[in-house]
Protein backbone atom coordinates (compact mmCIF):
# COMPACT_ATOMS: atom_id res chain seq x y z
CA UNK A 1 0.00 0.00 0.00
CA UNK A 2 2.17 3.18 -1.18
CA UNK A 3 1.45 6.51 0.64
CA UNK A 4 3.19 9.63 -1.26
CA UNK A 5 2.77 12.94 0.29
CA UNK A 6 4.75 15.22 -2.29
CA UNK A 7 6.14 18.39 -2.39
CA UNK A 8 5.88 19.10 -6.34
CA UNK A 9 3.56 18.79 -8.82
CA UNK A 10 5.53 16.54 -10.67
CA UNK A 11 6.33 14.06 -8.61
CA UNK A 12 2.56 13.82 -7.50
CA UNK A 13 1.22 13.20 -11.34
CA UNK A 14 3.88 10.20 -11.94
CA UNK A 15 2.70 8.64 -8.56
CA UNK A 16 -0.89 9.32 -9.81
CA UNK A 17 -0.13 7.93 -13.31
CA UNK A 18 1.28 4.94 -11.85
CA UNK A 19 -0.30 4.15 -8.75
CA UNK A 20 -3.79 5.32 -9.30
CA UNK A 21 -4.12 6.24 -5.29
CA UNK A 22 -7.12 7.49 -3.47
CA UNK A 23 -6.05 11.83 -3.29
CA UNK A 24 -6.79 12.47 0.60
CA UNK A 25 -5.80 15.63 2.17
CA UNK A 26 -7.44 16.20 5.97
CA UNK A 27 -8.75 12.30 5.78
CA UNK A 28 -11.50 13.54 8.63
CA UNK A 29 -14.25 11.92 6.19
CA UNK A 30 -11.74 9.10 5.00
CA UNK A 31 -10.22 7.48 7.51
CA UNK A 32 -13.53 7.65 10.23
CA UNK A 33 -15.47 5.67 6.80
CA UNK A 34 -12.82 2.69 6.76
CA UNK A 35 -13.22 -0.36 9.33
CA UNK A 36 -10.29 -1.19 10.99
CA UNK A 37 -7.93 -2.40 9.10
CA UNK A 38 -9.76 -1.76 5.86
CA UNK A 39 -6.80 0.41 4.29
CA UNK A 40 -5.53 -1.03 1.91
CA UNK A 41 -5.66 0.59 -1.47
CA UNK A 42 -2.65 3.44 -2.28
CA UNK A 43 -3.27 7.07 -0.80
CA UNK A 44 -1.88 10.28 -2.39
CA UNK A 45 -1.46 13.24 0.65
CA UNK A 46 -1.42 16.33 -0.97
CA UNK A 47 -1.35 18.81 1.73
CA UNK A 48 2.45 19.10 1.45
CA UNK A 49 2.43 20.47 -2.37
CA UNK A 50 3.27 23.98 -3.08
CA UNK A 51 1.03 26.28 -3.23
CA UNK A 52 -1.85 24.43 -2.10
CA UNK A 53 -3.18 25.87 1.28
CA UNK A 54 -3.71 29.44 1.37
CA UNK A 55 -6.58 31.77 0.55
CA UNK A 56 -4.62 34.55 -2.41
CA UNK A 57 -6.34 37.50 -3.64
CA UNK A 58 -6.02 37.60 -7.15
CA UNK A 59 -7.18 40.55 -9.63
CA UNK A 60 -10.50 39.60 -10.35
CA UNK A 61 -11.03 37.57 -7.28
CA UNK A 62 -9.76 34.88 -4.55
CA UNK A 63 -7.78 31.73 -4.79
CA UNK A 64 -8.56 29.25 -1.90
CA UNK A 65 -6.04 26.27 -2.36
CA UNK A 66 -7.09 22.86 -2.32
CA UNK A 67 -4.85 22.02 1.32
CA UNK A 68 -6.65 25.19 2.98
CA UNK A 69 -8.52 24.21 6.19
CA UNK A 70 -12.15 25.45 7.40
CA UNK A 71 -10.10 27.21 10.35
CA UNK A 72 -7.91 29.13 7.48
CA UNK A 73 -11.15 30.13 6.60
CA UNK A 74 -12.67 31.56 9.22
CA UNK A 75 -9.39 33.46 10.55
CA UNK A 76 -9.13 35.20 6.65
CA UNK A 77 -9.56 38.49 5.97
CA UNK A 78 -12.43 38.17 3.35
CA UNK A 79 -15.59 40.66 2.37
CA UNK A 80 -18.68 40.53 4.09
CA UNK A 81 -19.84 38.00 0.55
CA UNK A 82 -17.91 35.18 2.35
CA UNK A 83 -20.24 35.76 6.09
CA UNK A 84 -21.60 32.63 5.08
CA UNK A 85 -18.87 30.63 4.63
CA UNK A 86 -16.98 31.18 7.53
CA UNK A 87 -20.34 30.48 9.62
CA UNK A 88 -20.41 27.40 7.60
CA UNK A 89 -16.70 26.63 8.81
CA UNK A 90 -17.33 26.40 12.11
CA UNK A 91 -20.55 24.52 11.80
CA UNK A 92 -17.75 21.31 10.30
CA UNK A 93 -17.70 19.44 13.17
CA UNK A 94 -15.88 19.90 16.10
CA UNK A 95 -12.47 22.67 16.37
CA UNK A 96 -9.87 19.80 15.99
CA UNK A 97 -11.87 18.63 12.43
CA UNK A 98 -12.14 22.83 11.40
CA UNK A 99 -8.10 22.84 12.08
CA UNK A 100 -7.98 19.72 10.01
CA UNK A 101 -10.07 19.24 7.63
CA UNK A 102 -9.89 20.67 4.41
CA UNK A 103 -12.75 23.04 2.26
CA UNK A 104 -12.18 21.18 -1.12
CA UNK A 105 -11.95 17.90 0.60
CA UNK A 106 -15.71 18.26 1.51
CA UNK A 107 -16.59 19.70 -1.64
CA UNK A 108 -15.20 16.24 -2.87
CA UNK A 109 -16.69 14.20 -0.93
CA UNK A 110 -19.74 15.06 -2.34
CA UNK A 111 -22.12 14.91 -0.07
CA UNK A 112 -25.80 16.43 -0.30
CA UNK A 113 -25.13 17.83 3.31
CA UNK A 114 -21.41 18.75 2.99
CA UNK A 115 -21.49 22.46 4.61
CA UNK A 116 -19.18 24.07 1.88
CA UNK A 117 -21.45 23.69 -0.78
CA UNK A 118 -23.85 26.55 -0.63
CA UNK A 119 -22.13 29.35 0.92
CA UNK A 120 -20.09 28.50 -1.88
CA UNK A 121 -22.49 28.23 -4.86
CA UNK A 122 -23.92 31.56 -4.06
CA UNK A 123 -20.08 32.92 -4.28
CA UNK A 124 -20.13 31.76 -7.76
CA UNK A 125 -16.84 29.56 -7.41
CA UNK A 126 -15.27 27.50 -9.63
CA UNK A 127 -13.03 24.24 -9.33
CA UNK A 128 -9.90 24.70 -10.82
CA UNK A 129 -8.53 21.42 -11.52
CA UNK A 130 -4.71 20.10 -12.68
CA UNK A 131 -3.68 17.32 -14.72
CA UNK A 132 -0.21 16.75 -16.55
CA UNK A 133 -1.85 17.98 -19.47
CA UNK A 134 -3.19 21.04 -18.49
CA UNK A 135 -5.41 23.09 -15.69
CA UNK A 136 -9.37 23.38 -16.38
CA UNK A 137 -11.82 25.45 -14.48
CA UNK A 138 -15.55 24.07 -13.58
CA UNK A 139 -18.10 25.88 -12.19
CA UNK A 140 -19.12 24.27 -8.79
CA UNK A 141 -22.59 23.62 -9.83
CA UNK A 142 -21.19 21.60 -12.86
CA UNK A 143 -18.62 19.90 -10.57
CA UNK A 144 -20.53 18.33 -8.17
CA UNK A 145 -22.69 16.00 -10.25
CA UNK A 146 -24.22 13.19 -8.02
CA UNK A 147 -24.11 11.80 -4.56
CA UNK A 148 -20.57 11.17 -3.97
CA UNK A 149 -19.95 11.45 -7.43
CA UNK A 150 -17.72 14.83 -8.54
CA UNK A 151 -16.22 15.40 -12.30
CA UNK A 152 -12.75 14.52 -11.64
CA UNK A 153 -11.10 12.02 -13.81
CA UNK A 154 -8.65 9.50 -12.65
CA UNK A 155 -5.44 11.57 -13.76
CA UNK A 156 -6.11 15.65 -11.93
CA UNK A 157 -6.20 16.55 -8.90
CA UNK A 158 -8.14 19.57 -7.46
CA UNK A 159 -5.89 22.46 -6.71
CA UNK A 160 -7.85 25.29 -5.55
CA UNK A 161 -11.32 26.76 -5.40
CA UNK A 162 -11.89 30.18 -7.36
CA UNK A 163 -14.37 32.80 -6.55
CA UNK A 164 -15.00 35.85 -8.79
CA UNK A 165 -14.92 39.39 -7.53
CA UNK A 166 -17.56 40.44 -5.65
CA UNK A 167 -19.35 43.69 -4.36
CA UNK A 168 -18.18 44.82 -1.00
CA UNK A 169 -21.85 45.90 -0.32
CA UNK A 170 -22.68 42.10 -0.55
CA UNK A 171 -23.64 40.40 2.74
CA UNK A 172 -24.00 37.19 3.52
CA UNK A 173 -25.55 34.98 5.84
CA UNK A 174 -25.64 30.81 6.76
CA UNK A 175 -28.30 29.08 8.19
CA UNK A 176 -28.30 25.38 9.41
CA UNK A 177 -31.04 23.10 11.00
CA UNK A 178 -30.22 19.97 12.88
CA UNK A 179 -31.28 17.73 15.78
CA UNK A 180 -28.82 19.73 18.00
CA UNK A 181 -26.80 22.81 17.48
CA UNK A 182 -23.26 20.98 16.95
CA UNK A 183 -21.66 17.88 15.50
CA UNK A 184 -24.57 17.07 13.37
CA UNK A 185 -25.57 16.46 10.00
CA UNK A 186 -28.10 19.25 8.55
CA UNK A 187 -31.57 18.03 7.91
CA UNK A 188 -31.61 21.37 5.60
CA UNK A 189 -29.51 24.23 5.31
CA UNK A 190 -29.51 28.30 3.49
CA UNK A 191 -26.85 30.30 2.32
CA UNK A 192 -27.79 33.39 0.62
CA UNK A 193 -25.49 36.67 -0.52
CA UNK A 194 -27.69 39.53 -0.96
CA UNK A 195 -26.64 42.87 -2.24
CA UNK A 196 -29.07 45.78 -0.59
CA UNK A 197 -29.32 49.13 -2.10
CA UNK A 198 -31.72 52.27 -0.47
CA UNK A 199 -33.65 49.43 1.10
CA UNK A 200 -34.36 47.25 -1.56
CA UNK A 201 -33.21 44.02 -2.74
CA UNK A 202 -30.48 44.83 -6.18
CA UNK A 203 -29.68 41.17 -6.08
CA UNK A 204 -29.70 37.98 -4.08
CA UNK A 205 -28.53 34.22 -4.33
CA UNK A 206 -29.94 31.45 -2.50
CA UNK A 207 -28.69 28.18 -2.43
CA UNK A 208 -29.93 24.89 -0.55
CA UNK A 209 -28.47 22.05 0.77
CA UNK A 210 -29.71 18.36 2.07
CA UNK A 211 -32.80 18.92 0.28
CA UNK A 212 -31.71 17.23 -2.84
CA UNK A 213 -29.06 14.69 -4.34
CA UNK A 214 -26.62 18.14 -4.79
CA UNK A 215 -27.25 21.43 -3.71
CA UNK A 216 -29.05 23.97 -5.61
CA UNK A 217 -29.42 27.52 -6.06
CA UNK A 218 -33.23 28.46 -6.41
CA UNK A 219 -32.54 30.79 -9.26
CA UNK A 220 -36.15 31.38 -9.93
CA UNK A 221 -36.68 32.58 -6.14
CA UNK A 222 -33.72 34.94 -6.57
CA UNK A 223 -35.68 36.53 -9.57
CA UNK A 224 -38.71 37.28 -7.81
CA UNK A 225 -37.12 38.60 -4.40
CA UNK A 226 -34.77 41.30 -6.64
CA UNK A 227 -36.41 44.83 -6.00
CA UNK A 228 -38.56 44.34 -2.84
CA UNK A 229 -38.19 45.63 0.14
CA UNK A 230 -37.54 44.63 3.59
CA UNK A 231 -40.87 44.50 4.46
CA UNK A 232 -42.15 42.67 1.29
CA UNK A 233 -39.49 40.12 2.11
CA UNK A 234 -41.38 39.66 5.55
CA UNK A 235 -44.73 39.18 3.60
CA UNK A 236 -43.33 37.20 0.66
CA UNK A 237 -44.80 33.49 0.38
CA UNK A 238 -41.22 31.56 0.04
CA UNK A 239 -42.99 27.89 0.39
CA UNK A 240 -44.27 28.27 -3.23
CA UNK A 241 -44.19 25.23 -4.90
CA UNK A 242 -42.60 26.63 -7.79
CA UNK A 243 -40.14 28.14 -5.87
CA UNK A 244 -39.17 25.11 -4.52
CA UNK A 245 -39.26 23.20 -7.45
CA UNK A 246 -35.44 22.27 -8.30
CA UNK A 247 -35.56 20.18 -4.62
CA UNK A 248 -35.92 16.84 -4.38
CA UNK A 249 -35.66 15.92 -0.37
CA UNK A 250 -35.27 12.58 0.66
CA UNK A 251 -37.06 11.21 3.90
CA UNK A 252 -34.23 9.49 6.56
CA UNK A 253 -33.74 9.22 10.07
CA UNK A 254 -32.86 13.11 10.50
CA UNK A 255 -36.30 14.20 9.21
CA UNK A 256 -38.96 13.39 6.64
CA UNK A 257 -39.18 14.91 2.75
CA UNK A 258 -42.14 16.61 3.71
CA UNK A 259 -40.85 18.44 6.96
CA UNK A 260 -38.01 19.40 4.72
CA UNK A 261 -39.68 21.34 1.86
CA UNK A 262 -41.99 22.87 5.47
CA UNK A 263 -38.70 24.10 6.94
CA UNK A 264 -36.85 25.32 4.43
CA UNK A 265 -38.84 28.17 3.13
CA UNK A 266 -38.71 29.94 5.90
CA UNK A 267 -34.85 29.19 6.24
CA UNK A 268 -34.72 31.51 3.11
CA UNK A 269 -36.89 33.96 4.95
CA UNK A 270 -34.49 34.41 7.58
CA UNK A 271 -31.24 33.73 5.65
CA UNK A 272 -32.69 36.87 3.24
CA UNK A 273 -33.58 38.59 6.54
CA UNK A 274 -30.30 38.45 8.33
CA UNK A 275 -27.96 39.51 5.13
CA UNK A 276 -30.00 42.11 4.74
CA UNK A 277 -29.95 43.26 8.57
CA UNK A 278 -25.98 43.16 8.43
CA UNK A 279 -25.84 46.10 5.80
Amino acid sequence: MPYLAPTNRDEAFRFLQSHRPKIIAGCTDYYPSLKQGEVDENLLDITQLDGLRGITRLPDGWRIGAATTWTDIVQADLPPAFDALKAAALEVGSVQIQNQATVVGNLCNASPAADGVPPLLVLNAEIEIDSPTGNRQVPLDQFIVGVRQVDLQGDEIVSAILVPDISEQAQSSFSKLGSRTHLVISIAMVAVVVKPNAGRIEDVRIAVGSCSPVAQRLSDLEKRLVGLSIDDVTRFEFSQDDALAVLSPISDVRGSAEYRVDVVGEMCRRAVLDACSRG
